[in-house]
């Protein structure tokens, strides 16, 4: 029989935290009731997600009270230690937390629709977060608590039965600069040339160098070579700017670019960061995309990362896009929603379950580069770091690689090789 949950209310947030972790992530059949008399007399595993005492074995889950409230209130919380990992909104009977509103809490970005600050580039700084502060950003936490969580149970009714998915690893690469100097006419050469002089500029124009962020010939042998399905995200913004720098979608070169790479990979939209202050740019760059690939685009990733909730969100469904990839930090490596597993995106501001899907992302190459000034030997380090964390808890690892991290430009030399050695050792785990 099937896992029983009783509650004496039944929530939306209730129905989407259960749906996530028995649904998609344990593969097993539940239902929610509020009959106590019903609850009683099933005969299989069973969970009294309330104060209430209820005769018979059962798992108690005593609940914090989160996920039965409307609006967005500051939550007072307090970390301690459990099973070797970070939990909070302790119980004082049965299961020793209540995992049910501590991972909505957490998936939900519940802590972003608060009033917070902001970092550099106006973003959501994660090291204000509480998974930064209690010291376990770096792990795909809810995961964690799943997966215990499965085993509590299975050891109390040995006839609870889940099937947790395996791992998998998904590449994308986000083409924000598409060439260093190729394609970028003489105003914009002429200008880069007398403010930085360069041999190699000049010996790129004469065509007898190969630009330096022109990897795609690389990135293609090694999606062939080890069967992978990446998807690509475009940068096609309409004019250039401070942060969008890319060839104009205008250029016939860019434009073959992206339609080569559309006969044989998934494109998604890369958003500019002008398109923040005005949906209509996010509206027409799609547009521009999907004429120039000749195929629908539902999959979007956040240029810098650069996004508010619930407002871009919002954006992004209004315009089609069903599947989003920008959920990770800008700034440092890791778990910004805590888990590894794919989720669908609950608005926190309407109470209400979407059609979004989070893709997280847990590596990203400017991250280690940029911003956490690692070594491209720290990084590959950090990389199979992350891989054996999504691993151990049968989640996604998804990693961010950008076209110039992976040529043949000075300041990035042994990227390509690291990552094409990470791509082996994946591949030759599987």
């Amino acid at each position: 029989m099937g896992l029983l949950i009783y509650s004496n209310q039944i929530s939306v947030r209730l129905q989407y935290i259960c749906k996530f972790i028995f649904a998609e992530r344990l593969n097993c059949a539940y239902s929610i009731t509020q009959h106590a008399e019903s609850f009683e007399k099933h005969d299989g595993p069973k969970i009294n997600y309330s104060n209430r005492t209820i005769s018979g074995d059962c798992l108690q889950l005593m609940p914090h009270g989160l996920l039965f409230e409307k609006g967005i209130e500051d939550q007072k919380i307090f970390c301690f230690d459990f099973e070797g990992q970070k939990a909070f909104f302790k119980s004082g009977l049965g299961y020793r937390f209540d995992i049910f509103a501590a991972s909505f809490y957490l998936i939900s970005r519940y802590e972003e629709y608060l009033p917070h600050q902001k970092d550099f580039y106006g973003r959501y700084n994660s090291k204000n977060s509480l998974a930064f502060k209690e010291g376990f950003f770096n792990v795909p936490l809810v995961d964690i608590w799943i997966n215990h969580f499965a085993t509590v149970l299975q050891q109390q009714f040995p006839s609870f039965r889940y099937a947790m998915g395996s791992f998998s690893f998904l590449p994308t690469y986000d083409i924000d600069i598409a060439f260093s100097y190729k394609n970028k006419g003489l105003l914009r050469n002429a200008g880069g040339f007398f403010k930085r002089p360069s041999l190699e500029r000049l010996s790129v124009l004469a065509g007898f160098s190969k630009d330096p962020f022109d990897s795609y010939e690389i990135m293609d042998t090694i999606n062939h070579q080890f069967e992978l399905m990446p998807v690509y995200f475009f940068l096609v913004a309409e004019k250039n700017s401070v942060y969008d720098k890319n060839i104009l979608p205008g250029n016939a070169s860019l434009q073959k670019l992206i339609a080569q790479h559309a006969t044989q990979y998934d494109l998604g939209i890369h958003p500019s960061w002008a398109s923040n202050e005005n949906g209509e740019m996010l509206q027409n760059e799609k547009r521009v995309l999907e004429k120039i690939a000749g195929k629908t685009i539902t999959k979007s990733r956040q240029h810098f990362i650069k996004m508010d909730l619930p407002e871009t969100y919002e954006q992004l469904l209004r315009n089609g896009i069903t599947g989003d990839y920008s959920m990770g930090s800008g700034s440092i490596n890791g778990f910004r929603a805590s888990t590894a597993s794919a989720f669908y995106w609950y608005n926190l501001k309407t109470e209400t379950v979407t059609q979004l899907k989070i893709h997280p992302f847990c590596f990203m190459d400017a991250n280690s580069f940029y911003e956490q000034k690692f070594t491209v030997e720290q990084a590959a380090e950090e990389l199979l770091y992350y891989y054996r964390q999504c691993r151990q808890v049968n989640g996604q690892l998804i990693t961010i690689f950008h076209n110039n991290f992976l040529g043949n430009a000075k300041e990035f030399t042994g990227w390509a090789k690291m990552y094409k050695s990470f791509i082996a050792q994946v591949n030759a785990a599987q």
